[in-house]
């Protein structure tokens, strides 16, 4: 934070009252591409996540700056010229959130400065863009005094990035990063948002991002059309069985009416999201017994179908995913939109240090990539820093 601190002086100058903002990033631990078809999902915000320092000015001018991405500068715009614009950038993400208030009747009519950090892998599948959402819908909520509840600033990143920015994601990424509490991960049910912590008394046992490096570039078009390919299966089934989304649909009923679905790769998409979302259900009571090993069978079933059915998994996922079943992983399974980014794996501590190695050796001779591994803490939602 006061690596930020710095850079912001260093910007903008060394005058009037600063503040400073943190809001995390994401894992899924199960329950992938079920939030936007209405299942539940159980994921935990982290430990790193993005910092921004932000001083409020006195004319309509913004200026943002990101230490990921310093060889695009500053990036200047009027409060009242909000546009999405391709050479912005990763800038769009925030840019978005003040156009987002803006639509909802919560005008922001002064400018401000601001400098971002996150230390979360760009591209991983982790939520770095919801994560600056977060953080952004934070920092406007206390320099304008807003009083806006949580809830509804994750509804208004949400409607950032699917309004804005054009990815029509759910809502899970905002509202584990907003909602996110310290060793608890959060079973939501995203149609509802009705919402449990279930601490994580993991013991013995870590939690491992593993970084597959390998740029998620098809991630955004492909879980477009996913979700559209889901919508139509819905759309078939709901003409012998009214359901409001495929969340609603237990595995008995899709078994009997899914020979209603007549186009073979929208049938295979909704076989995940009925299934996923009934293992999700299932691990959670798993896990809130004790039973880690059996969260982590159902982890790997995870994997298998968003590999199989939902076709979202790419050759590096499925190296690090199995080579992590081979070295002792209680589960493991590819987390995120897919096509790139990351696995997470639940370890024993014992083995955390010859995981990394050997898994990444078998990584590295089968893809000639080198994976980079984050033994990760689960922490608190987005939050102003007062300390």
């Amino acid at each position: 934070m006061l690596q930020v601190v710095n850079l912001f002086y260093d910007l903008f100058g060394e005058y009037g009252e600063v503040h400073t903002f943190f809001a995390p990033g994401r894992v899924n631990l199960i329950g992938e591409h079920t939030d936007y078809n209405g299942g539940f999902v159980f994921p935990c915000a982290l430990s790193i996540g993005t910092y921004a320092v932000a001083r409020k000015r006195f004319d309509k001018k913004i200026r943002m700056y990101s230490k990921n991405f310093p060889n695009l500068g500053i990036i200047e715009f009027e409060v009242d010229q909000l546009k999405f614009e391709k050479n912005h950038d990763w800038a769009n993400y925030p840019k978005g959130v003040i156009y987002a208030f803006g639509q909802h009747d919560i005008q922001i009519d002064q400018g401000f400065d601001v400098v971002y950090l996150g230390n979360i892998p760009n591209n991983a599948g982790l939520s770095s863009s919801a994560s600056i959402e977060l953080v952004t819908s934070v920092m406007l909520n206390d320099i304008f005094q807003l009083k806006l509840k949580m809830i509804k600033m994750i509804e208004l990143s949400q409607w950032a990035e699917n309004k804005f920015v054009g990815v029509n994601c759910g809502i899970m990424d905002q509202f584990s990063i907003g909602m996110g509490k310290k060793n608890h991960a959060i079973l939501l049910n995203c149609q509802t948002l009705d919402f449990t912590y279930s601490p994580l008394n993991l013991e013995n046992v870590a939690l491992v991002i593993a970084n597959t490096n390998k740029n998620r570039g098809l991630a955004d078009s492909k879980y477009n059309e996913r979700r559209q390919q889901c919508e139509k299966a819905l759309k078939a089934l709901n003409q012998v069985f009214p359901a409001q989304s495929l969340g609603n649909i237990s595995i008995n009923d899709f078994e009997l009416f899914k020979h209603v679905i007549k186009d073979d790769i929208s049938r295979k998409r909704a076989k995940h999201a009925v299934y996923e979302n009934e293992r999700t259900k299932i691990a959670v009571e798993l896990l809130n017994n004790g039973d880690i090993h059996g969260f982590g069978k159902l982890m790997n079933e995870s994997h298998i179908s968003l590999r199989d059915d939902y076709e979202v998994s790419i050759k590096e996922l499925d190296v690090l995913v199995e080579a992590a079943w081979h070295e002792g992983a209680i589960g493991a399974r590819m987390t995120g939109a897919g096509f790139g980014g990351c696995t997470v794996n639940l370890i024993a501590k014992s083995l955390i240090e010859s995981f990394q190695k050997n898994v990444g050796k078998i990584y590295n001779e089968k893809t000639g990539r080198n994976a980079s591994f984050y033994v990760v803490e689960v922490g608190d939602g987005a939050r102003k820093i007062t300390e």
